[in-house]
């Protein structure tokens, strides 16, 4: 089975975006979370926060089948 992006259910500050993408890639959220301010503050506030928000809306959270007649657990 291959392995899927979704947002993290357990390890979350905000949306679980950065956790998620920790559990993806296999390291700590927390690396993940440093860099992501790094790059945010080196870039300009806005279009990290953006990235953040877009990620928010289109990443499913994990263990959440979406369908046309709402949402069910998996």
């Amino acid at each position: 089975m291959a392995k899927k992006l979704y947002r993290s259910r357990n390890d979350r500050w905000i949306a679980g975006v950065c956790g998620g993408i920790g559990e993806y890639i296999e390291i700590d959220a927390n690396v993940i979370r440093v860099v992501w301010a790094i790059v945010t503050a080196l870039t300009g506030f806005l279009p990290g926060i953006a990235v953040y928000i877009l990620l928010w809306i289109i990443l499913p959270q994990r263990g959440t089948m979406y369908s046309t007649g709402g949402t069910a657990e998996v």
